[in-house]
């Protein structure tokens, strides 16, 4: 990760100490069960737990850990150098170091899946705060890049807040998918280890028994979170992109705040460039990057083996990190965009009324004009307004062809903007409810 990207909330969730505090609640939560259950003293299960105010020491277990080469058995003897080694002798009793590594990783991802719904908590606030802001401010919508016809500002932030929304429930399911833990054992089979143990362990970290685990718990709801988390990422690139394309300078209906004392270009003083969106951009490819190594993560030899693990050591945090860094960016531009509403309006009519041509063509149609010739009859004065910089409606009342069939007030009726957002209440109860 980098720290440019991430914040400290996150950042936390990954790091070694927070990693050591996890793996000693599960082996002590484990010690607990186990006492429970007559297997081990109750004597030791106590031992282990008055090291929970111990902050392990990193330094010291790297330095086990250049020796034992396996960083589960490094913690293990710096733990018994904490608990005593009479006293830990029974910590780890029929585990294995998956049952440690996965249920932490697993707790870990949970962890971050309620940071990043925080983060996407905040943009849906500042989305349907700016979608009431801007409700009825008319704005051209675009296809293919091209003026098509018009709609509202506050439709646009309206459709990004479902888009939102509806990451928000994937996150949610996503969540669920990997908040599973195992205590199985070697090859899952708990014959050292009694089931009772995992549903303990589980239920003390908030987490739900694997039903069946081998030495690892499956890579496919690993797959299924990590591939969710792309899709946000897609999801916040493609608002982005929007407000990069308000703010280019021939568009300029929108642009990122520009605060006191910023500098847009270091050889042109008047640049206003949208950095932080295009920042987005490419967080967004970074996140998207762990999408697939996550899923080749699912094809594990037999019981197990370790080609996910160096994979999961790095987009666990890496992608994590940059999401939720990506999340409270977007809230806070979108929080802070500046919108132009009469640039908004002087673009819409840049072509003289032209994208009021459907409403023409259909109004030909129902006055019995065929559709191949209302479409041959609004398409040659729609020509002359891109070509020659003509007045639409002039040139449909100017058309012998047109008026046989419309009266001029049937006409210019056809240019009432209103008529475009006469149904934006129904589309905001759909979005935000009545």
């Amino acid at each position: 990760m980098i720290p440019r990207y991430a914040r400290p909330e996150m950042v936390a969730i990954w790091s070694p100490e927070t990693r050591f505090r996890i793996w000693f609640e599960i082996e002590a939560h484990a010690c607990d069960a186990q006492a429970d259950l007559g297997v081990i003293p109750r004597a030791n299960a106590e031992a282990v737990w008055r090291a929970k105010d111990v902050q392990f020491d990193v330094a010291r277990i790297d330095e086990i850990e250049a020796v034992t080469k396996h960083d589960v058995i490094a913690f293990l003897t710096h733990l018994a150098e904490h608990v005593g080694a009479d006293e830990a002798r029974f910590v780890h009793q029929g585990m294995t170091s998956s049952d440690v590594l996965d249920t932490c990783l697993n707790i870990q991802l949970v962890r971050a899946a309620d940071l990043l719904m925080k983060g996407v908590d905040r943009v849906l606030a500042a989305l349907k705060l700016r979608a009431e802001e801007h409700k009825y401010t008319p704005r051209i919508g675009r296809s293919h890049g091209i003026h098509a016809e018009p709609t509202t500002m506050g439709l646009t932030f309206a459709r990004f807040y479902a888009e939102m929304a509806r990451a928000r429930r994937r996150l949610e399911a996503a969540r669920a998918e990997v908040a599973t833990g195992a205590i199985s054992g070697a090859v899952g089979t708990f014959a050292n280890i009694d089931p009772r143990v995992e549903e303990h362990v589980c239920k003390m970290l908030g987490l739900e028994p694997e039903p069946i685990s081998t030495q690892v718990i499956p890579r496919d709801r690993h797959a299924m979170y990590f591939a969710t988390l792309g899709v946000i990422a897609s999801s916040i690139e493609n608002i982005a992109i929007e407000i990069r394309h308000m703010q280019r300078t021939e568009v300029l209906e929108a642009e990122e705040y520009f605060s006191p004392g910023q500098k847009g270009s270091s050889a042109m003083p008047h640049k206003r460039n949208p950095v932080l969106t295009e920042n987005l951009t490419g967080l967004a490819r970074l996140v998207r990057m762990a999408v697939v190594p996550a899923m080749e993560n699912v094809a594990l030899w037999h019981e197990r083996d370790i080609s996910h693990s160096s994979v999961e050591r790095g987009i666990g945090p890496d992608t994590t990190v940059h999401l939720d860094f990506a999340l409270h960016r977007l809230a806070g531009v979108i929080e802070k965009l500046v919108v132009y509403p009469d640039n908004m309006m002087k673009n819409l009519n840049k072509f003289s009324g032209l994208v009021m041509s459907q409403r023409v063509l259909l109004a030909l149609t129902q006055a019995g004009v065929s559709r191949e010739d209302a479409y041959r009859l609004v398409q040659r004065n729609a020509m002359k307004v891109w070509e020659r910089g003509a007045d639409f409606k002039t040139e449909l009342l100017a058309d012998a062809e047109v008026t046989a069939a419309l009266s001029p007030a049937e006409i210019e009726e056809k240019f009432d903007l209103g008529y475009h957002t006469r149904h934006v209440d129904t589309i905001f109860a759909r979005v935000f409810g009545a």
